[in-house]
């Protein structure tokens, strides 16, 4: 098993910036990919970003890129996700996940993923 916590989430105004951060903990040897969703009210979960953990790739949704970054420290088990440039309609909670498999392509589905945290709530206001 894999346990996740999110942290960093609050408020900023628009244009502002905040960094999140996943701690993984249990058999996080396990990992070979995590990712960020976020969830607004009423819509469906979406993909933000997502790593591969043993080399680093990564991959962002089009909605993010050039604004966001995602991030990890193997050595403190640590995903990162920096908001650059934040909107208001990047406000949702912020979720992340890991995967015990390579997903290459298919790491931008939710259903891959194994392992959730709880969430962290970003708003931005205009």
């Amino acid at each position: 098993q894999v346990q996740l916590q999110e942290s960093g989430g609050g408020s900023v105004q628009a244009g502002g910036s905040l960094r999140l951060s996943c701690a993984a903990s249990g058999r996080t040897f396990t990992i070979n990919t995590m990712g960020w969703f976020r969830q607004a009210p009423g819509k469906e979960r979406e993909f933000v970003a997502a790593i591969n953990w043993k080399i680093s790739t990564t991959y962002h949704a089009d909605s993010v890129k050039g604004r966001f970054s995602v991030s990890r420290d193997k050595s403190k088990n640590t995903l990162y996700l920096q908001t650059n440039s934040l909107k208001p309609e990047d406000t949702a909670i912020y979720y992340c996940a890991a995967s015990q498999t390579p997903l290459g392509t298919l790491w931008i589905r939710a259903e891959s993923y194994e392992y959730w945290g709880q969430g962290t709530q970003v708003t931005v206001s205009s």
